[in-house]
């Protein structure tokens, strides 16, 4: 079955803001996903990673990427289309927080 990644960006003032049942149907929503084997987590401190033509690792804490909302979170979903990933997508606790969740297709490496 394909595989999608979910990216999650959002802060506590959108979470805090949603009602509490709201939030626990999108936590057990999210505890299904899980169930099923889906890698469901909340995103931590990045780090920057270099290697640049292999001459040596150059890291750095902090993230590269920016966003008008910080990455709160990260998924790995089966779904038998980009349909299905973005309907499952659609009931976590970032899609129903007034935040966002990003749906990237998986195209594995063989």
């Amino acid at each position: 079955m394909p595989r999608y990644l979910t990216i999650g960006y959002g802060d506590q003032s959108g979470y805090d803001r949603t009602p509490p049942s709201v939030r626990d149907e999108a936590h057990a929503a999210d505890a299904a996903q899980v169930a099923k084997g889906a890698i469901i987590g909340v995103a931590g401190k990045p780090v920057q990673v270099r290697n640049p033509e292999a001459t040596g690792v150059v890291s750095a804490a902090g993230q590269f990427m920016k966003a008008d909302l910080p990455v709160a979170g990260f998924g790995i979903i089966e779904a038998s289309s980009m349909e299905e990933a973005i309907a499952l997508a659609a009931k976590t606790p970032r899609a129903v927080a007034h935040e966002v969740v990003e749906v990237w297709p998986l195209e594995m490496l063989d």
